[in-house]
């Protein structure tokens, strides 16, 4: 009766060996297909950074491009610089017997000989604190230019212009164009007329819009005039402007300017009869005889 009872049980109890046997040989790969796909991940996540780094450093290098050859847009202003410009400006400069300071040795000789005259400084203009005192210095007619302008921008708005550069040397030159690649040249037909002692830089910094607008049609007048040549620099700010000859002569010949000198002027008026009589002489502009 045991025996039989212990063979049944055998019997009944070998069958479910397999499926432990399975559920353990599951298990144990699953496990193991667990391990290897966790060791093949990290390879896969490598490949995905490398790719990214790498598009990364694509898109890097074409913003870097683009922001190094990006397109820069200045506003609008009717004293634009040109080459035509440069090209009169030399030309100009040449006509009015001008030459090219080449050294300090050749400018002092010319503040000796009052070829050039100092800047004037008052309370009107006065002149920036970096530029050198030894290039303080313009041509005579620049230097009345200068009177002129800053007196009516003063008494428009009750502020100075500032001078911020005059007369340059050709070494003067040559270093600033070292270290500014937008300098003007030493030689050739558009060489730098601050050169010639007859061209200024007023500061355009620290103006309002009225201030500048009103910079603008104050030029453009005497431009058009053909008695300056002018530029409104953006990149350093300031009104480059180069003085002829001609804006003294004509200020010297027009009836109402304030370097006008005394005219004696004969008159188609009638003469008084007698023996004694004389043409009558009129005195232009008698209470304005101040020059500059």
């Amino acid at each position: 009766m045991f025996a039989v009872a212990a063979l049944a049980i055998s019997l009944m109890s070998q069958p479910a060996l397999p499926a432990l046997k399975t559920a353990t040989t599951t298990k144990t790969a699953a496990s193991t297909q667990s391990l290897e796909s966790g060791k093949r991940r990290p390879a896969v996540s490598s490949r995905r950074h490398h790719s990214r780094r790498i598009a990364a450093r694509v898109n890097s290098s074409r913003r870097g491009r683009s922001n190094r050859f990006r397109r820069i847009v200045f506003p609008f202003t009717p004293l634009k610089g040109s080459h035509e410009s440069m090209l009169r400006q030399n030309e100009r400069t040449f006509g009015d017997d001008l030459e090219r300071i080449q050294d300090d040795d050749q400018l002092q000789l010319l503040t000796e000989n009052k070829e050039l005259v100092d800047l004037p400084q008052d309370d009107s203009l006065r002149i920036a604190a970096n530029l050198p005192i030894e290039r303080r210095y313009c041509r005579p007619w620049t230097r009345t230019f200068l009177d002129d302008m800053s007196r009516e921008y003063y008494t428009q708005f009750g502020q100075p212009l500032q001078v911020n550069s005059a007369v340059r040397t050709v070494l003067v030159q040559k270093k600033l164009r070292r270290r500014n690649r937008n300098a003007a040249m030493v030689d050739g037909d558009v060489a730098s007329p601050h050169l010639t002692g007859a061209a200024i830089d007023i500061a355009r910094r620290g103006m309002t819009k009225a201030q500048i607008t009103w910079m603008r049609n104050y030029l453009v007048n005497l431009r058009d005039a053909g008695q300056i040549d002018v530029a409104e620099e953006f990149r350093t700010r300031c009104f480059h402007i180069t003085v002829y000859k001609e804006y003294e002569l004509s200020r010297l010949e027009s009836p109402g300017s304030l370097a006008a000198p005394v005219k004696v002027i004969e008159t188609s008026s009638e003469v008084p009869p007698g023996p004694t009589a004389e043409p009558i002489r009129v005195l232009d502009n008698e209470d304005l005889q101040q020059t500059h």
